[in-house]
């Protein structure tokens, strides 16, 4: 057994803050406290500042370059879930007032769109669910089909938060187009690891967050089309061009703008690194005994993996491995409460034995292919042992 040592490997639920973006926010978490709103030098100081980070955002996703109080094209929100809250529910209500009532998304987007549909559907609007294959894929052509007449917008996630698989975004968005419907992508889990071009892979609306980015959490944005108007989800002041109410978040946003642009500088070689130590584990855990890989094995994030271990309960792994030293997930972070298997990993087609048996690792920058090394010596003694203690293994192998 290596000596124990502590590895973080659930960046997909958050990562650690970059010093580079603490120290860009610290000074406007105490020189720099003015209202952005205000006139006077220190309000003016600290909305250049703000107008400096969407710049950022803007030309790390391709968007139009705004300038100070002109139109734009990027919105900062408290994150990606009211980024999507806002793109679905905006664009739905604006265009029933056409007729158009349909929305299309997928069986196994995050919770922040899935639920957007559900209390959208108690409005009267009716949702399209598509199913994925057994790779976690959504296929194109399925989207194409389930388009209509009376369609308002089309949701479907640029790479999934759990499995990491990264959908056809550009083909998509082109069928979208070519149909006259809208186009909206979460890519919280993409920015920074994916090089995205909302022009050029034809993306009406984008949600991302900063703290998936070594940014602050409370923080993200929404990205808007220009020419797209949509009804404010919050109302109050007048911030944000007037579209979202409330005192900006100086620090935060400044904070990703700097995480933003130093993920965007070079993903080529920022993805590069990350494949070694992701496929190192795929490759490890290869043939393992009652162990699949969850996804697809090329088109997936970068640093991202999920196996099931059939006969392990995934809440008694964690637990594990976090007294192995290793910080790991059994899923999303945003439902680790519930004793419910994933709704990504039956959507794959799982059963409920196998989709409580499993487990997420995702890689940033801060890991070190010694990290990698780490799981790999750890996690087979753990699986082995949790089965030893499962009165339900016996018989899964004798099946």
């Amino acid at each position: 057994m290596a000596e124990k040592r502590f590895v973080y490997a659930d960046n997909s639920a958050t990562t650690r803050i970059s010093d580079p973006v603490l120290e860009a926010m610290l000074p406007w978490l105490k020189e720099g406290y003015g209202n952005a709103s205000s006139i006077y030098r220190k309000g003016r100081e600290a909305c250049a500042a703000m107008e400096n980070a969407r710049n950022q955002v803007e030309r790390a996703l391709g968007a139009s370059i705004s300038k100070h109080e002109g139109p734009t094209e990027i919105y900062f929100t408290s994150g990606g879930s009211e980024a999507d809250n806002w793109a679905i529910k905006g664009v739905a209500h604006t265009l029933a007032k056409k007729g158009k009532k349909h929305i299309v998304t997928s069986v196994f987007e995050h919770h922040a769109v899935l639920h957007t549909c559900a209390s959208l559907e108690k409005e009267g609007f009716e949702v399209t669910y598509l199913p994925v294959d057994a790779m976690g894929m959504i296929h194109a052509e399925e989207v194409e089909k389930a388009i209509r007449e009376d369609t308002a917008l089309v949701s479907i996630m640029y790479a999934n938060n759990e499995i990491g698989t990264i959908q056809p975004i550009a083909e998509i968005g082109a069928i979208c187009h070519r149909h006259g419907v809208l186009f909206h992508t979460d890519a919280v889990q993409a920015v920074g690891n994916v090089e995205i071009d909302v022009k050029a892979q034809n993306i009406d609306l984008l949600s991302l967050s900063a703290h998936k980015l070594h940014g602050p959490k409370g923080v993200g944005a929404l990205y808007c089309r220009r020419g797209i108007l949509l009804p404010n989800l919050i109302d109050g002041g007048g911030q944000e061009r007037g579209h979202r109410a409330g005192t900006e978040n100086i620090a935060g946003i400044v904070g990703l703008g700097v995480a933003i642009e130093a993920a965007c500088a070079d993903i080529p070689a920022r993805a590069a690194r990350l494949k070694v130590l992701r496929d190192k584990l795929i490759r490890a855990f290869d043939g393992f005994d009652h162990t699949r890989l969850n996804g697809d094995p090329v088109h997936r994030l970068p640093g991202s993996v999920n196996f099931s271990f059939l006969g392990v309960e995934g809440e008694s792994l964690l637990l594990s491995l976090d007294g192995a030293g290793i910080s790991a997930s059994s899923g999303s972070a945003c439902t680790s409460g519930s004793l419910d298997p994933s709704h990504v990993l039956l959507s794959l087609g799982l059963t409920h034995e196998w989709a409580h048996g499993s487990l997420r690792l995702s890689f940033s920058d801060e890991n070190t292919e010694a990290d990698a090394d780490y799981i790999i010596e750890v996690l087979p003694d753990i699986i082995r042992r949790l089965r030893a203690m499962s009165p339900l293994w016996e018989r899964i192998i004798t099946e």
